[in-house]
Protein backbone atom coordinates (compact mmCIF):
# COMPACT_ATOMS: atom_id res chain seq x y z
CA UNK A 1 0.00 0.00 0.00
CA UNK A 2 1.20 3.49 -0.55
CA UNK A 3 0.34 7.01 0.57
CA UNK A 4 -3.27 8.88 -1.17
CA UNK A 5 -1.12 11.83 -1.53
CA UNK A 6 2.48 11.06 -2.11
CA UNK A 7 2.53 7.68 -4.67
CA UNK A 8 6.23 7.12 -4.30
CA UNK A 9 6.09 6.65 -0.67
CA UNK A 10 5.18 3.33 1.18
CA UNK A 11 1.70 3.55 3.73
CA UNK A 12 2.48 3.39 7.40
CA UNK A 13 -1.37 2.99 8.17
CA UNK A 14 -4.63 4.11 7.00
CA UNK A 15 -6.68 7.20 8.38
CA UNK A 16 -9.04 6.68 10.31
CA UNK A 17 -11.76 9.28 8.70
CA UNK A 18 -11.06 7.68 4.90
CA UNK A 19 -9.81 4.22 5.42
CA UNK A 20 -6.38 5.48 3.12
CA UNK A 21 -2.83 4.52 3.07
CA UNK A 22 -0.92 7.41 4.67
CA UNK A 23 3.46 7.67 5.06
CA UNK A 24 5.06 9.15 7.57
CA UNK A 25 4.73 12.43 6.89
CA UNK A 26 0.77 12.64 6.02
CA UNK A 27 0.21 10.98 9.14
CA UNK A 28 -0.97 12.49 12.75
CA UNK A 29 -1.42 10.80 15.60
CA UNK A 30 -4.98 11.85 17.35
CA UNK A 31 -6.52 9.65 20.47
CA UNK A 32 -4.46 6.74 19.46
CA UNK A 33 -5.74 6.82 16.15
CA UNK A 34 -4.07 8.08 12.72
CA UNK A 35 -5.56 10.58 10.83
CA UNK A 36 -4.29 12.57 7.37
CA UNK A 37 -2.21 15.83 9.11
CA UNK A 38 -4.01 18.72 8.09
CA UNK A 39 -7.33 17.05 6.82
CA UNK A 40 -8.69 14.34 9.21
CA UNK A 41 -7.74 15.56 12.80
CA UNK A 42 -10.92 17.12 13.67
CA UNK A 43 -12.95 14.37 11.99
CA UNK A 44 -10.35 11.29 14.00
CA UNK A 45 -11.10 13.03 17.12
CA UNK A 46 -14.94 13.58 17.12
CA UNK A 47 -14.84 9.35 16.01
CA UNK A 48 -12.69 8.96 19.00
CA UNK A 49 -14.25 10.90 21.59
CA UNK A 50 -18.15 9.67 20.18
CA UNK A 51 -16.63 6.51 20.94
CA UNK A 52 -15.29 6.72 24.07
CA UNK A 53 -18.63 8.55 24.89
CA UNK A 54 -20.90 5.56 23.93
CA UNK A 55 -18.81 3.15 25.88
CA UNK A 56 -19.63 4.87 29.13
CA UNK A 57 -23.47 5.25 28.44
CA UNK A 58 -23.33 1.48 27.43
CA UNK A 59 -21.76 1.10 31.44
CA UNK A 60 -24.88 3.36 32.76
CA UNK A 61 -27.04 1.73 30.74
CA UNK A 62 -26.14 -1.83 32.52
CA UNK A 63 -26.58 -0.23 35.84
CA UNK A 64 -29.61 0.90 35.25
CA UNK A 65 -30.94 -2.35 34.70
CA UNK A 66 -29.25 -3.89 38.02
CA UNK A 67 -30.88 -1.33 39.77
CA UNK A 68 -34.02 -2.32 38.23
CA UNK A 69 -33.41 -5.97 38.92
CA UNK A 70 -32.94 -5.51 42.36
CA UNK A 71 -36.37 -3.38 42.46
CA UNK A 72 -38.10 -5.73 41.04
CA UNK A 73 -36.48 -8.54 42.93
CA UNK A 74 -37.23 -6.62 46.18
CA UNK A 75 -40.93 -5.85 45.15
CA UNK A 76 -41.67 -9.52 43.87
CA UNK A 77 -40.36 -10.97 47.18
CA UNK A 78 -42.81 -8.91 49.12
CA UNK A 79 -46.12 -9.75 46.40
CA UNK A 80 -44.88 -13.65 47.04
CA UNK A 81 -44.15 -13.50 50.39
CA UNK A 82 -47.54 -11.30 51.61
CA UNK A 83 -49.68 -13.66 49.18
CA UNK A 84 -47.90 -16.75 50.60
CA UNK A 85 -48.97 -15.32 54.53
CA UNK A 86 -52.32 -14.17 53.04
CA UNK A 87 -53.75 -17.40 51.26
CA UNK A 88 -55.63 -19.22 53.89
CA UNK A 89 -56.98 -15.39 54.88
CA UNK A 90 -57.58 -14.31 51.36
CA UNK A 91 -58.28 -16.82 48.95
CA UNK A 92 -58.38 -16.38 45.47
CA UNK A 93 -57.16 -12.69 46.22
CA UNK A 94 -53.69 -13.85 47.73
CA UNK A 95 -53.38 -16.24 44.79
CA UNK A 96 -53.41 -12.87 42.31
CA UNK A 97 -50.67 -11.44 44.71
CA UNK A 98 -48.44 -14.69 44.64
CA UNK A 99 -49.10 -14.24 41.08
CA UNK A 100 -47.67 -10.55 41.07
CA UNK A 101 -44.85 -11.71 42.85
CA UNK A 102 -43.54 -14.45 40.38
CA UNK A 103 -43.95 -11.93 37.15
CA UNK A 104 -41.49 -8.89 38.91
CA UNK A 105 -39.00 -12.50 40.02
CA UNK A 106 -39.45 -12.79 36.51
CA UNK A 107 -38.73 -9.31 35.70
CA UNK A 108 -35.94 -8.85 38.12
CA UNK A 109 -33.86 -12.42 36.69
CA UNK A 110 -34.82 -10.52 33.14
CA UNK A 111 -32.91 -7.40 33.87
CA UNK A 112 -30.43 -8.84 35.59
CA UNK A 113 -29.91 -11.29 32.37
CA UNK A 114 -29.96 -8.16 30.07
CA UNK A 115 -27.35 -6.22 32.38
CA UNK A 116 -24.87 -8.92 31.46
CA UNK A 117 -25.09 -7.73 28.07
CA UNK A 118 -23.25 -4.32 28.93
CA UNK A 119 -20.14 -5.83 30.75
Amino acid sequence: MVCYYHADRPAVGTCKHCQRGLCSECAIVVNDALAFRDRHEEQVSKAEKAAIRGLLQAERAGAGYVRSGIFYGLAGAAFAILGIIQLRFLGLQAVFFILIGLFLLYASAANFLEARRFR
